[in-house]
């Protein structure tokens, strides 16, 4: 299991947060979230996710459903920056 922080930036922090999109695409595959927003930049969210296999979300986030997802939510994708720990 691996523990992932991503930050992104999003159109709408109210939309992304109260999206059921995350959930529809991420609990299929075992991955539970804890999201965060940044209160000194109102459009910078995040989340902690519990990955039970990585390869897996990499194939989902380049997939056409999770480019998809991400785009229901607002998500710009040339923000996001992901660190997993070490």
């Amino acid at each position: 299991m691996a523990t992932v922080m991503i930050f992104h930036e999003v159109d709408d922090v109210a939309h992304w947060l109260a999206s059921p999109k995350r959930g529809e695409i991420l609990a299929p595959l075992g991955i539970t979230v804890q999201t965060f927003v940044d209160p000194a930049q109102s459009n910078r969210v995040g989340l902690l996710a519990e990955v039970p296999d990585m390869d897996v979300f990499q194939q989902m986030l380049q997939s056409e459903a999770g480019a998809e997802a991400m785009k229901y939510d607002g998500v710009r994708p040339d923000t996001i920056v992901m660190l997993v720990q070490s």
